[in-house]
């Protein structure tokens, strides 16, 4: 090997013992050897914003795992419209699709960092790791039981509440990943809310319009600020 390809070996596997989100994604699994395996078939990657990582009905050639920035999931309804189907932030792991083909897609809310594995290379490593495999079936089950919760959410809560759930959940998981603050940051668009939520984006305003009126939340640049956290709670869980 090159010096300077050793160069870059050493730098990814730096990059990997020191990655701040390690331990809340698939690679957390890993003691220090088997993550200096896994650097070696990783590929880091800088997508600027609004970039494709992967359209639905690509072959499913690579997984990834984020490690900066917010990724968008979708997936396109037989009648033309986009239904989005989750958010991935830093920890995520996406792109694993059952059959050939990718089955949503995946783009850049924001400027993100991923880390890239060609698919048939990861599925060796990953087969001579049970625990990790393990970790991955974990993830996967915790993806399932939130997907399940979302589609009852849409059912049977009003806009003013699923819009409440969003926040609120959207909170937990920015706390998860270290970013704990009264003030929820929403890097993706009121359209993209209106999109998970399976509303219209006029509904998801009023909604934000009725809560800040309520004293629930301060709408800012960027964001919302929670001024009663505990009612904002209250409604999610109503």
């Amino acid at each position: 090997m090159s010096h300077s390809g050793s160069g870059r070996l050493d730098s990814k596997i730096a990059g990997c013992l020191l990655c701040v989100i390690r331990s809340l994604s698939v690679c957390g699994a890993l003691d220090e050897e088997e993550l200096r395996e896994l650097a070696r078939l990783s590929q880091r990657v800088r997508f600027g914003s609004k970039m494709p990582l992967f359209a639905e009905g690509d072959h499913s050639d690579a997984v990834y795992n984020v490690s900066e920035g917010t990724v968008r999931l979708s997936k396109l309804l037989p009648d033309g419209r986009r239904q989005i189907v989750g958010f991935s932030l830093p920890g995520d792991f996406i792109g694993v699709a059952p059959g050939g083909f990718y089955g949503i897609s995946a783009d850049t809310i924001e400027p993100a960092m991923v880390c890239r594995f060609m698919k048939d290379h990861f599925a060796r490593f990953v087969e001579s790791k049970p625990h990790m495999l393990q970790r991955m079936n974990d993830f996967a089950q915790q993806e399932l039981i939130q997907a399940q919760d979302h589609m009852v959410s849409l059912g049977r809560r009003s806009a003013e509440k699923r819009v409440a759930v969003f926040l609120i959940g959207w909170r937990n998981r920015l706390r998860v990943i270290g970013r704990a603050a009264k003030t929820v940051y929403l890097p993706m668009s009121r359209q993209d809310i209106a999109d998970y939520l399976g509303l219209t984006v006029e509904t998801v305003s009023r909604a934000l319009t009725k809560l800040e009126r309520d004293g629930v939340i301060v709408i800012v640049p960027g964001g919302v600020r929670l001024m009663d956290a505990r009612r904002a709670e209250a409604l999610a869980a109503a």
